[in-house]
């Protein structure tokens, strides 16, 4: 029986493979991924149980099948997989699904179906330029997901193609099953002032589990050149019923910069101040928080270009606090890390 078993399993892959063979190269369908992790020292840490750790591992990788069916219709599947990232499961990596939707598409406008980009910090991340490094401000803080289950349109409003909206309506949950009757609603708007400079405005309502809603509102503002990009973000974010019957509010300011230094040399810097203490911080992967006190997080470092796709980036993070709530001010985290990117 184990034996008809494989037998099965290889005729399976090789029915498999030869059918995407034909799609890829029939109908235009194109297979692509990246990956990136790092050799990180936690040099110093708030928490005894991981100041010292040290070794490799892969933070993202990506798999993505994109197709082009017809002129006005195209899908996009693809699988993230990664390492746990708390310091004590050792688990293997599994993949998840990433992104699983349906694409209806003009020259101006779109409409998706499925599981796709929010536009909670899409722009953000964009403007960054280093989610390899380390995620954008909203994300690190938990203000949102970057992936939802359900529809969204975005495109441009004016024929100058200035202005740009995205609205998702969506389960709320990631891409994750829905578990309640409650929907998110997201929507941002930017405006391109010149060729290097945008700004935009975003909001959402998301209504949870029982009782527990809650709002965004953020503004961004960024400049962008082939030297220099600076962006700065301010984001607001008010969580009913999360504390039991308490309200949590939270603070987000951000700035961050990347400029050229050589041809095949830049640099990037951050800073991240939330005005309160990170709820759930302390199950951050890769790199938890202290509970009940306001962090300031910093990163900094060179990305040394290797070859097109492939990136080696060098940097530091730190996290510094203020006092908790019994007046004590935790340890500053301090984490040199040696990061590698690549895409194919």
């Amino acid at each position: 029986m184990k034996r008809i078993g494989i037998l099965c399993t290889l005729m399976l892959f090789f029915f498999t493979a030869k059918s995407f063979a034909q799609v890829k190269v029939g109908d235009g369908g194109k297979l692509s991924g990246l990956a990136f992790g790092d050799y990180y020292w936690m040099a110093q840490n708030h928490s005894d149980n991981i100041e010292g750790n040290n070794g490799f591992w892969i933070r993202r990788i990506y798999l993505t099948y994109d197709l082009e069916i017809s002129d006005s219709f195209s899908a996009r599947l693809r699988f993230e997989m990664s390492n746990p990232g708390d310091f004590t499961t050792s688990a293997k990596m599994s993949p998840t699904v990433k992104d699983a939707y349906l694409k209806w598409h003009n020259d101006t406008q779109q409409i998706l179906v499925g599981i796709s980009s929010t536009p909670t910090f899409g722009l953000t991340e964009h403007v960054w330029g280093y989610r390899s490094v380390e995620k954008s401000p909203q994300d690190l803080f938990s203000f949102g997901s970057s992936r939802d289950f359900g529809i969204a349109a975005k495109g441009q409003l004016d024929e100058a193609g200035k202005f740009h909206y995205h609205f998702f309506f969506g389960n709320g949950n990631g891409n994750k099953s829905e578990i309640n009757k409650g929907k998110k609603f997201m929507f941002s708007l930017s405006y391109d002032v010149t060729d290097n400079i945008v700004v935009q405005g975003y909001g959402d309502y998301n209504d949870q589990t029982g009782d527990q809603e809650s709002y965004t509102l953020q503004g961004f503002a960024a400049y962008r050149s082939d030297r220099l990009t600076v962006g700065a973000l301010y984001s607001y974010q008010e969580q009913t019923n999360i504390v039991g019957s308490q309200n949590y509010d939270k603070n987000l300011v951000s700035i961050f910069t990347n400029f050229g230094i050589s041809e095949k040399v830049k640099g990037y810097l951050r800073a991240d101040h939330l005005f309160d203490y990170y709820l759930g911080g302390s199950t951050n992967s890769y790199i938890p928080f202290a509970s009940n006190a306001e962090p300031t997080f910093l990163v900094g470092g060179i990305d040394l270009s290797m070859d097109k796709n492939v990136h080696l980036m060098p940097n530091i993070e730190a996290i510094a606090y203020g006092e908790n709530s019994v007046g004590q001010t935790p340890d500053t985290d301090l984490i040199p890390r040696l990061t590698l990117f690549y895409k194919f």
